[in-house]
């Protein structure tokens, strides 16, 4: 009779450890396959604009790298990888950023300052406020989206930075 109940309470125990065995297979993945860290071009400066010209006097092009841009349909914010190419530390980069159509058509233009703490060689991800507030865009190189949304295309230009002096 011990026996007996010593086998019945161990038999939900063992059908319990069956069934959570056969659900570790079925895990949520929680990781993006197949990502990619596209380099983001850099944009010339035009012909007739004299006066962008005049400003960038002096600036190197190649101080400072953006990879991996990010921007889904229905994100705020736009995401990037900046990478600090000079000798010296960085407090903040100044940028402008062209937003196009895949046909090239421009969406829009604008400058930002993006705080940032680099060393020489660094690299940091940085988030800004996205120029998409109806959230009606996405990046082209990103996930396609489920609702209705176009894609563009962005394009950066260097106009300056800050270099940290002192601690």
């Amino acid at each position: 009779m011990k026996l007996l109940k010593k086998h019945i309470l161990t038999l939900p125990l063992l059908l319990a450890l069956l069934l959570y065995a056969g659900t570790l297979d079925a895990r949520t993945r929680t990781t993006r396959k197949n990502l990619r860290s596209i380099q983001v071009p850099v944009m010339a400066v035009e012909q007739g604009d004299s006066l962008l010209a005049d400003s960038l006097a002096g600036i190197d092009p190649a101080a400072v790298t953006i990879k991996g841009f990010s921007k889904r349909a229905s994100d705020s914010k736009e995401s990037f990888f900046i990478t600090n190419n000079t000798e010296h530390r960085m407090s903040a980069v100044r940028l402008l950023l062209r937003y196009t159509t895949m046909q090239g058509e421009l969406l829009t233009q604008r400058a930002v300052t993006v705080p940032v703490k680099l060393l020489p060689g660094e690299t940091q991800l940085v988030s800004i406020k996205s120029f998409d507030v109806q959230r009606l865009f996405y990046y082209y190189a990103g996930p396609q989206p489920r609702k209705s949304a176009t894609p563009f295309q962005v394009a950066y230009r260097l106009t300056g930075y800050d270099i940290q002096v002192g601690n």
